[in-house]
């Protein structure tokens, strides 16, 4: 009995076949539009502040411009050869290679999250717009682009998670094959009824990991945030952030938990490595085995924490000084 799934033969990579055009870029314009749209129905819906067309368009300009810089920078420095591109910053965005032309390959979520918050951050003080106010809209809006581009990762086949043995694990023709020299591989093909001669590489099916992102990162967190969250801050009147703070620790948390079911980089492998035979990054050993993107998610946690505690105090302030400014005006 076969308990796994072929990745559909009928899905390219390639929206048009010949032209150079994938399903990512495509679904990357998706998220955009779907933000922008997202943002608008908020605006004119609570009119917490005024914004026509033509300004909000100015800041999903400037704040796509930042994320994906910070992506590409973010992928370079975190993810890649630090020092060589601190020392060769051009290279960050030259988009050949040996002599051919392979774009931009490397994006970091993360780096995209810095990007997009500091650039935000500088257009809304030059057009005087309230930061905290705006960055909840973008918030609520964000996620659901977000699992636009994680089924654009699927659709490329890219993003795979890790081997396994549940009957909806998915063989991804680009996925690397092992050897059954492997006892590890020989089980799992055992487990799933998968036919081989020893010494056969064998490409295992994988946890569809672009899938679980889409779900949890992307849609299970915008229905949070879009119809509780933030009806709750309007509700309890929470002061303004407590969205962004709100997504921070819900897409950490999250893709904390979905990180272990996606492979790290074969390069990187495990940051902290605290659990049983944490050489093999291709299949799940330990919860105590750490990748270097869960590292980044606990960062994204302890920051959301941080800004509702500072949210919370600042508020309590606030709400002294009025309270002050009451009893004088009373004597």
């Amino acid at each position: 009995m076969v308990l796994y799934v072929s990745y559909p033969s009928w899905i390219s990579p390639y929206v048009i076949g010949g032209l150079p055009v994938r399903w990512y870029s495509v679904m990357y314009i998706v998220a955009f539009a779907l933000a922008y749209l997202l943002f608008r129905h908020q605006e004119r819906r609570d009119g917490v502040f005024s914004m026509d067309s033509s300004a909000t368009q100015d800041l999903f300009f400037w704040g796509i411009v930042g994320l994906l810089l910070g992506a590409r920078i973010g992928s370079c420095l975190f993810y890649s050869d630090a020092s060589y591109y601190l020392t060769h910053p051009w290279m960050m965005f030259w988009p050949f290679q040996d002599g051919r032309f392979v774009g931009l390959p490397g994006m970091s979520y993360h780096g995209g999250v810095i990007g997009l918050v500091l650039s935000v951050c500088i257009h809304c003080r030059v057009k005087r717009l309230p930061f905290l106010a705006v960055a909840d809209y973008l918030a609520a809006a964000i996620p659901i682009g977000y699992a636009f581009g994680r089924l654009g990762n699927f659709l490329n086949g890219e993003l795979y998670g890790r081997v396994t043995t549940v009957p909806f694990g998915m063989v991804f023709p680009a996925a690397p094959s092992f050897s059954t020299t492997h006892e590890w591989v020989r089980n799992i093909a055992d487990a799933i009824g998968m036919e081989y001669v020893y010494g056969d590489y064998l490409n295992l099916p994988r946890h569809p990991s672009q899938l679980y992102e889409m779900l949890g990162e992307g849609v299970l967190l915008f229905l949070i945030l879009f119809f509780l969250v933030r009806p709750l801050k309007y509700r309890r009147r929470l002061p303004d952030g407590t969205v962004m703070a709100s997504y921070f620790i819900g897409y950490g948390m999250i893709r904390f938990i979905i990180e272990y079911f996606r492979q790290p980089d074969a390069d990187i492998g495990y940051v902290i490595a605290w659990g049983r035979e944490s050489s093999n990054i291709a299949v799940f050993q330990s919860l105590l085995n750490i990748s270097k993107g869960q590292i980044y998610c606990l960062l994204m946690i302890i920051a959301g924490i941080s800004m509702l505690i500072a949210l919370h105090i600042m508020r309590n302030r606030n709400d002294k000084r009025e309270i002050a400014k009451t009893k004088g005006r009373a004597r």
